[in-house]
């Protein structure tokens, strides 16, 4: 006769609690989302690998990284989620979650903070958290569920979505312009100050390269922050290279050369393909479309 108890069937929650592991890479971080704390957290993971009769979780570099196993279990635990989702959909119940984005600070600022302030007036219980880093593409989705980027992404196990284009360009403040003579050509640029990025601390090749439109102007002003460039262009500090669509806001700022002095640059999203499925997430990027077709024109520079 065969003594052992019979194995229960595997647990919706336990799955969902692992779902929420693999998103944030963390038991604290997965149990304030869930509204769980650490210890049942571990618990409800510890109660599916005996289900499973193996590990679903590995530590690495201080994060939770799914194992072989582990990764089969988040298909089940996606399912799980959709199944949810399309009964929350269909009965007409609230959207509602916490999503973390990683982008620039000027994408953050002109884009992103309007659109969850838009879908927050359809969905109060949706909330966000940015980052601002600008920055390639993290290999480590553990952090965030979105992050925009500047340039294609070179991206593993992550989807990769071109979301729009814009222009940088060369601003002076017209104070600075009755001071100085109003450059013809970029080779008078030479010497003259700039404000821009930190060139030791900037890892985006596409931001890089547009230092070789501007070349021999000496630093004046240089920030991780782009509202410190649009500020310090504005008080006269130098001549800025500036997003067209943050500066064109400004009656105060000019725009120099701008036939000879343009950079196309691409927005990136980067998402790990479960985070797209979660319906707080979905009506984000639907947001986020919205405010990105409402200015359109000005992302693209067009004047």
């Amino acid at each position: 006769m065969d003594a052992r108890f019979p194995t229960p069937p595997l647990s919706a929650d336990d799955l969902l609690v692992l779902l929420a592991v693999a998103r944030n890479g963390r038991f604290t971080t997965a149990g304030q989302q869930l509204g769980l704390n650490h210890t049942t957290v571990a618990r409800r993971i510890s109660a599916l690998e005996t289900q499973l009769a193996g590990r679903v979780l590995s530590r690495a570099d201080g994060v939770w990284e799914l194992t072989p196993l582990g990764s089969r279990a988040l298909a089940a635990a996606e399912e799980v989620e959709r199944a949810v989702g399309g009964l929350n959909a269909s009965s007409g119940a609230r959207i509602e979650g916490l999503i973390r984005l990683s982008a620039t600070d000027g994408f953050s600022g002109f884009v992103a903070a309007p659109a969850m302030a838009a879908l927050q007036r359809r969905h109060p219980d949706v909330s966000l958290e940015i980052v601002t880093a600008t920055r390639q593409a993290s290999q480590q989705r553990a952090g965030a569920d979105l992050e925009v980027v500047v340039g294609r992404p070179q991206v593993r196990r992550a989807r990769a979505i071109h979301l729009a284009d814009y222009a940088l360009g060369l601003y002076a403040s017209r104070d600075f312009l009755r001071r100085h003579p109003v450059p013809s050509s970029p080779a008078d640029l030479a010497g003259q100050p700039l404000v821009y990025f930190i060139e030791s601390m900037l890892h985006v090749d596409s931001l890089d390269e547009a230092r070789r439109v501007v070349p021999g102007m000496t630093d004046a002003v240089a920030s991780t922050n782009v509202y410190v460039h649009v500020d310090a262009t504005r008080g006269g500090a130098g001549f800025g290279l500036l997003p067209a669509f943050l500066a064109d806001q400004h009656d105060d700022l000019v725009r120099v050369l701008p036939d000879e002095v343009e950079q196309r640059l691409p927005y990136w999203l980067v998402a790990r393909p479960d985070a797209l499925g979660q319906p707080a997430v979905a009506a984000f990027l639907e947001a986020l479309q919205e405010r990105l077709d409402a200015v359109r024109r000005r992302l693209l520079g067009e004047r």
